[in-house]
């Protein structure tokens, strides 16, 4: 489980195709106080360290997560935003959020409002009844809050302190963007939806 909150950034540094996809990130943490089989959230995606050196881990990414999440376009160079798994008696600061990716949403538009940047994301059809005005989403693994609903559009705003201390300084119209669905939201349609 993780919160959405993130505590740092991520650098890809290598990425080898195995059986599976094998990606070392580097990062900030003291990796020291990671152990293997840890589960951190990589841009949303709850990944397993499978490896571990001074500043840097490495995950292996299976064919699965790689067709349901952005990961497919992940590239040396890229930044990504991190999360360590919660523990219990953490502060629960953005949503619950499972690390496991519904699909992936597309940014549509992005406009300057003061120091802040509303941004208009596009969900894919199968998902955007999930999503709700005031109701919570995870995008790359980070914690928003939905402003409005159009259809399958929605949209969100980043304020400076956000865009600083993720990767969401570094979005732009068109970017694929991992998204996963309020847990809550998840449960109460697939009540709606029982039929016994």
């Amino acid at each position: 489980m993780f919160t959405g909150i993130i505590t740092g950034i991520g650098t890809v540094t290598e990425l080898e195709q195995k059986g599976d996809l094998r990606a070392r990130i580097a990062c900030d943490y003291d990796t020291t106080g990671i152990d293997i089989g840890a589960s951190i959230a990589c841009d949303g995606v709850c990944l397993t360290a499978v490896a571990l050196g001074q500043g840097w881990f490495d995950v292996d990414v299976s064919a699965e997560t790689v067709s349901k999440t952005n990961l497919a376009a992940w590239t040396d160079g890229k930044r990504i935003n991190l999360e360590r798994a919660l523990k219990v008696g953490d502060e629960l600061g953005g949503h619950i959020v499972s690390g496991h990716v519904d699909g992936v949403a597309q940014i549509t538009a992005m406009q300057d409002e003061g120091d802040s940047t509303r941004v208009t994301l596009r969900a894919p059809d199968t998902l955007a009844r999930f999503i709700a005005p005031k109701g919570s989403v995870a995008l790359n693994g980070t914690s928003l809050t939905v402003n409005e609903v159009n259809g399958a559009e929605f949209g969100i705003n980043f304020i400076p302190h956000t865009k600083e201390v993720t990767t969401w300084g570094d979005t732009k119209t068109g970017d694929e963007i991992n998204l996963e669905i309020d847990t809550l939201a998840r449960y109460v349609a697939r009540l709606q939806d029982w039929q016994p």
